[in-house]
């Protein structure tokens, strides 16, 4: 057995998983999944557009009707990210919403009750017949 599962002075008893310590996970890592998890999401965009980045407040989370009386801890993102243009922007955001929790989820076991996603600025694309930076 692994060092710290054994209870001292017991033989061979294993504590309780209720009486072992926590893990703490920062901030600073959960953002890192986010924001890796969002530049997953937007796919590829031009050359002159910054990545995606996140900030992440972790907080006490409690679940309602859940038997446990010590609360978890839930992850509050916000993905700041540049979008191509012209583009669906409100499926893209959704997009980004759903793939950065599932993937904060998956990666550190917290619930992410809430992802807000600011669109800091549109890149126009060409599109045939048109000249970037000219309105149609």
């Amino acid at each position: 057995m692994s060092e710290g599962t054994v209870a001292p002075g017991r033989r061979g008893s294993v504590v309780p998983a209720a009486e072992r310590g926590a893990t703490r996970i920062a901030d600073r890592v959960v953002a890192k999944i986010a924001s890796q998890a969002a530049r997953e999401a937007v796919g590829a965009l031009p050359p002159d557009a910054a990545p995606p980045h996140a900030t992440v407040v972790v907080r006490p989370h409690a679940h309602p009707g859940a038997g446990s009386t010590a609360p978890s801890r839930a992850a509050h993102v916000s993905v700041h990210l540049e979008l191509d243009y012209p583009c669906d922007i409100g499926a893209r955001c959704h997009a980004v919403r759903r793939h950065v929790a599932e993937r904060v989820r998956a990666g550190v076991s917290m619930e992410v009750p809430e992802v807000a996603v600011q669109v800091e600025r549109l890149h126009l694309t060409a599109t045939d017949g048109s000249v970037p930076g000219r309105p149609r």
